[in-house]
C-alpha cells in the first residue's frame, strides 16, 4: 500500500467526517483495495493512530474552531460532527485536553489540535540567538509527568497566572527538568517571583540558573496551529539544531516563556547549553 492510498483515505474521511455510517474500518478499507488488516496496519504506522482515533482527534479538532462562534451551541456541534450524545462529546473534549468545553470556551486558549495528516507539511523555522541569562526565581505549579499541552490547558482555563499575580498580565513560564531518578520529565507553570504577589498556595519555588541559553523564537502562527508549531520547533531544536551547531543542554530547567492574553501565538524557547567539548 502506497501514500497515495492513505492520502486518497484522508480525503474521503475529511469529505465525510460528519457522517459516521460512511466511515466504518469496512468501508474505508474497500476504497484502498486491501484488506481490513493490511489497511488497518498500514495506517496506523503512517499516522501513529488507528482510523477511529484519528477521526475522533479530527472531529473534536474541528468542533473546536466553531466554539464561540455566535449562535453556536456546543450540543449542535457535537451532534453534527458525529457524537451522539452533549455528555460523550465534553468526556472525549476532557480525555483529549484535560479541561471541559465551557472552559475552553470561557478562556479561549491554544489547545494542541489535530489537522488533518499532510505528507508534505511544511515547517517554518525559528529566530535563533544565544545569550547570557541571569539568575532567576519561578514560583510555580507543579504538574508532575502530565502531558504538557494538558498543563498549559488547565493553568489558563483556571486562570491561574493572574491568582500568582494578583490580577497583573505578565509572562508566564513552562519548565522542565528530567528527574534522573525516576527517568521522567516534570512539569512546571509559573511567573517570576518577583511578579507572584498574588496567592501563591500550592506552588514551589524553583531556582532557574544563569548561564547560557540558546534563544528559539518560534514562527508567528495562529490560535488553532500554535501549540503544533510549537511541538514542531522542539522537534527541530532536538533532531536539527543542536546536532549541527557543536552544543549540547545543561542540566538544568529547560523554559518556555509566553503570554496567553498577547494573542500573539508565537513563544520564546530557552534551552541551557554548553559546547560539545565542555565536560
Amino acid at each position: 500500500m502506497s501514500s497515495a492510498h492513505i492520502q486518497r483515505i484522508l480525503e474521503y474521511i475529511e469529505e465525510h467526517l460528519t457522517d459516521d455510517s460512511l466511515l466504518d474500518n469496512t468501508t474505508l478499507a474497500s476504497i484502498t483495495g486491501y484488506s481490513k488488516y493490511h489497511f488497518l496496519r498500514f495506517f496506523r504506522d503512517t499516522t501513529k493512530l488507528t482510523p477511529a482515533d484519528y477521526i475522533r482527534k479530527r472531529r473534536i479538532t474541528e468542533i473546536v474552531k466553531h466554539i464561540g462562534d455566535d449562535n453556536t451551541f456546543i450540543a449542535n456541534l457535537a451532534f453534527k460532527y458525529g457524537f451522539n450524545s452533549k455528555e460523550n462529546f465534553t468526556r472525549a473534549f476532557k480525555n483529549e485536553h484535560k479541561i471541559l468545553p465551557s472552559e475552553f470556551k470561557t478562556a479561549n486558549c491554544s489547545l494542541r489540535l489535530f489537522e488533518p495528516f499532510d505528507f508534505n507539511a511544511e515547517f517554518e523555522l525559528p529566530s535563533v540567538s544565544i545569550c547570557y541569562l541571569e539568575y532567576f526565581d519561578l514560583v510555580a505549579y507543579s504538574f508532575g509527568t502530565e502531558f504538557a499541552p494538558n498543563c498549559w490547558n488547565k493553568y489558563n482555563a483556571e486562570r491561574r497566572s493572574l491568582k500568582l499575580s494578583d490580577g497583573k498580565i505578565v509572562e508566564d513560564y513552562g519548565a522542565m527538568r528530567r528527574n534522573s531518578e525516576k527517568n521522567q520529565l516534570e512539569y512546571y507553570i509559573g511567573i517570576n517571583a518577583r511578579n507572584a504577589v498574588g496567592n501563591t498556595d500550592n506552588t514551589v519555588m524553583l531556582n532557574i540558573n544563569g548561564g547560557l541559553y540558546a534563544v528559539f523564537e518560534t514562527a508567528p502562527s495562529s490560535q488553532h496551529r500554535f501549540v503544533d508549531t510549537i511541538r514542531k520547533t522542539w522537534d527541530w531544536i532536538g533532531n536539527c539544531w543542536l546536532p549541527q551547531n557543536g552544543y549540547k543542554r545543561r542540566n538544568d530547567f529547560e523554559l518556555e516563556r509566553y503570554t496567553e492574553s498577547s494573542r500573539t501565538y508565537s513563544e520564546t524557547i530557552l534551552i541551557p547549553i554548553k559546547k560539545e567539548e565542555q565536560k
